[in-house]
């Protein structure tokens, strides 16, 4: 099992930054992908970025690439996304999610690939 427990979230005027962490606990942080994805309000939750368990592997969604970035430190068992240039769009719950994956070096973006999911945080970007 691992919980995960996602912070960070807050509200911040467009063109501005935030970062959220995702701090898990129980099995060997590092023996499992991570990914972010987000939910607004009325939509289906959405893939955000993915990461492999050692970092050496991400991938982006189109509408946050060049602006976000995900990393982990496998040391602190967290997950992080630096969000830049947000956007109004940007707007919506965020959540942290776990997928175990060994030592394979994978990156997962279904939302059904995922077997473990924190409480998710609020952002909100103001125009």
């Amino acid at each position: 099992q691992v919980q995960l427990v996602e912070s960070g979230g807050g509200l911040v005027q467009a063109g501005g930054s935030l970062r959220l962490s995702c701090a898990a606990s129980g099995r060997p942080f590092s023996l499992y992908a991570m990914g972010w994805f987000r939910q607004a309000l009325g939509k289906e939750r959405e893939f955000v970025a993915a990461i492999s368990g050692s970092g050496s592997t991400t991938s982006y969604s189109d509408s946050v690439k060049g602006r976000f970035t995900i990393s982990r430190e496998n040391a602190k068992n967290t997950l992080y996304l630096q969000m830049n240039k947000l956007k109004p769009e940007d707007t919506a719950v965020y959540y942290c999610a776990a997928r175990y994956s060994g030592f394979r070096q994978a990156v997962n973006e279904a939302v059904n690939e995922y077997n473990y999911w924190g409480q998710g945080t609020q952002v909100t970007v103001s125009s």
